[in-house]
């Protein structure tokens, strides 16, 4: 592993684009996208904590890019914000500036075949959600690439519960099972979450490789406890945090709900690790 150090750059592009520092192997730039901080925290557990150095004064989002160099890859680890309008944001001005190896979804996702809490769930191809009558869209997004076929090969051989397939990204939450059901018979989508397609689209105008890794936190057949569409509005922590007094028997659920994330959580670090490991 390369030493750490710590740097911000107004030109990220100049930085080791084509070796390493040793100066014979070709540095393959990976760009991991998370929604929220319990994403992101289980990625960097994955990554390890020393930043190699941080990145984004030159770009508008508020948030710096940690980088990390291991072995022969630079790991670019962002966290966009939920849905996707913000990953949308993120991706096209990173995507745009930044020449890159491979573009990875990443975080929680919800199953949308029969699955256990934490399961692996790769994602080759996305649909770009449902139209607000909630027909199909027939648009099926994928950018395939060497560094792609790693992960799913990785995903294939060494996890034996892994799924492998389609997702679906829905510009909301989505928390009811016969609700998930649907949109399962529908797309014949593995996985559901509200990022990847934005990521994906971006990833496609820039040429650069797309792949999704997510871990399952919540079940095809299982209702979410509350409507967290609710916290994606303004003042919406208010209105969420009303909904819960009003029905107290609904903590115990969400306290259920907040063990699966961990469990997903660790599960993803495990196979993020094992993706690193590959590049050393």
């Amino acid at each position: 592993m390369v030493p750490s150090r710590s740097l911000t750059t107004s030109d990220p592009t100049s930085l080791s684009d084509q070796v390493s520092l040793s100066g014979l192997v070709p540095v393959k730039r990976v760009v991991l996208f998370a929604a929220t901080f319990w994403e992101m925290e289980a990625v960097r557990a994955a990554l390890g904590r020393t930043v190699w150095r941080q990145e984004g004064q030159q770009f508008y989002w508020a948030t710096r890019v940690q980088v990390f160099r291991i072995g022969c890859r630079e790991y670019w680890l962002v966290q966009t914000g939920i849905g996707p309008h913000l990953a949308r944001q993120v991706a096209a001005q990173l995507l745009t500036r930044v020449p890159f190896s491979l573009a990875v979804s990443t975080g929680f996702a919800c199953a949308l075949v029969p699955a256990e809490v934490g399961m692996l769930l790769v994602g080759r191809e996305v649909l770009a959600g449902e139209g607000e009558k909630g027909e199909r869209q027939d648009l099926a997004l994928e950018v395939p690439g060497d560094e792609r076929e790693t992960v799913i090969r990785l995903a294939l051989r060494g996890w034996c519960s892994a799924h492998v397939g389609r997702f679906v990204s829905t510009e909301r939450v989505v928390g009811s099972a016969r609700e998930k059901r649907r949109i399962a018979d529908m797309t014949g989508a593995i996985g559901l979450d509200m990022e990847s397609a934005s990521l994906a689209e971006e990833a496609k105008r820039a040429k650069v490789p797309f792949v999704i890794v997510r871990t399952a936190s919540d079940l095809l057949d299982e209702d979410l406890p509350l409507d967290f569409n609710l916290f994606l509005q303004p003042n919406g922590w208010l209105t969420g945090a009303a909904s819960l007094v009003r029905r107290p028997a609904q903590l115990a659920r969400l306290w259920q709900l907040c063990r699966q994330a961990r469990m997903a959580a660790n599960n993803l670090t495990a196979f993020l690790k094992r993706y690193v490991a590959v590049g050393e």
